[in-house]
């Protein structure tokens, strides 16, 4: 059940990105709508991993964590806000998604 909780505080931290990404693009009160957005999801995020931690390894748990939210917002960055595509951006989105897969494969 924490390894659910861990990718779903991950997907939370793609949403903080995303939302400070929109943050950067948008003003007046569309940029504070964003904003609590980025709040929101910093928060959720947080108190996810925490429950998370209570009993996964903080060192796997948190390379998870981040790992998922590297990879999530690298795909955002692409898909929403047209970031640069590329052979070894892609290889090495590549390798954290076979990384995460390993921690979880190795961890107890």
């Amino acid at each position: 059940m924490n390894w659910i909780i861990l990718i779903i505080a991950g997907l939370f931290e793609v949403g903080f990105a995303s939302c400070l990404g929109k943050v950067r693009e948008t003003s007046g009160s569309e940029m504070y709508l964003w904003f609590t957005g980025f709040i929101i999801s910093l928060v959720v995020s947080m108190l996810l991993l925490l429950k998370a931690t209570q009993t996964l390894p903080i060192g796997t748990a948190y390379a998870v964590w981040t790992g998922i939210g590297a990879v999530g917002t690298a795909l955002v960055g692409i898909l929403v806000f047209k970031d640069p595509v590329s052979f070894w951006r892609v290889f090495f989105i590549s390798t954290l998604i076979l990384s995460i897969t390993g921690l979880k494969a190795v961890s107890h």
